[in-house]
């Protein structure tokens, strides 16, 4: 009898390990596969119908807080006081994958919500970052501009008990001088134009990312593919960087999608306030 209410208790545990891996492991990351959908704008599987092709992607669809936006001066609250972005980056190996619809870096971590790459604070709660991504053009518009390129640094706190777990930090391109940390990735995207694959991309340091300027819009909303997940920290620096355009249209080429986009149509921005952040 003991032996088997000990066999009950090691169940049970197990179940419950089980359950807290699962959590974090789903953390509701965005869809890889490129068959999946697309971009096209009168595709069978392009934007306007990512919420009718899965039960699960019904967000994309029916959703209240969807991204990306248009910040708007007219629609936004001035913050005048320093909530300056905690960053504390470090090297750390990293994979660069062609995931079809886009390309993407990857840094090494030791599960699927911490990496070695360091991490970011906001309100007190530390994001882990994962991955860092770009689109052309631009996703988000300011005042209904819309720039060349957008790269998103895609964060991930392990905390199951907060709400909002997704935290993502974009930058803005126009074209100018070429970007020096998309640089040391150009050989690897060369490497594997049309292919959906990955490459070892050795030691990459988020911190050569430069940001730029200390003001940013911050937002609350969600996965700009599909799940389309909502909850998501959204914090967009206003700083524009530079990118050249022999950069943009091997993003473009590597991809497969030179001359078409893969950036979502803006969504409504309905009842929410976005704050522009100004030390």
């Amino acid at each position: 009898m003991k032996n088997q209410i000990k066999c009950f208790s090691i169940s049970w545990s197990l179940l419950f390990m089980l359950i807290l891996l699962h959590a974090t492991s789903t953390f509701a990351q965005e869809v890889e596969d490129e068959r999946e959908f697309d971009y096209g704008e009168r595709s069978e599987k392009g934007p306007r119908r990512w919420g009718e092709l899965k039960e699960e992607w019904a967000a994309c669809k029916n959703g209240d807080m969807q991204s990306p936006i248009d910040m708007s001066n007219q629609r936004v609250k001035m913050i005048r006081r320093s909530r300056e972005l905690k960053m504390n980056y470090k090297p750390c190996n990293a994979t660069v994958k062609n995931r079809g619809h886009d390309i993407m870096l990857q840094w090494a971590g030791d599960t699927e919500t911490e990496s070695e790459a360091g991490s970011i604070q906001i309100n007190g709660t530390e994001y882990f970052l994962r991955q860092a991504h770009w689109h052309s053009p631009s996703e988000h518009t300011i005042n209904g501009r819309r720039y060349d390129v957008e790269l998103h640094m895609v964060h991930v706190s392990p905390d199951t008990n907060v709400k909002n777990n997704i935290a993502v930090t974009g930058l803005l391109y126009k074209f100018g001088k070429a970007d020096a940390f998309l640089s040391k990735l150009t050989g690897n995207m060369a490497s594997m134009i049309d292919r959906m694959e990955e490459r070892n991309a050795g030691v990459m340091d988020p911190r050569e990312i430069k940001t730029g300027g200390k003001n940013y819009y911050r937002y609350m909303g969600s996965l700009t593919v599909p799940p389309c997940t909502e909850g998501v920290i959204w914090t967009m620096n206003k700083k524009v960087r530079t990118v050249s355009r022999e950069q943009v249209k091997l993003l473009r080429h590597a991809v497969h999608d030179y001359a078409e986009k893969n950036a979502r149509p803006l969504q409504p921005l309905n009842s929410r306030d976005v704050h522009l952040y100004k030390p």
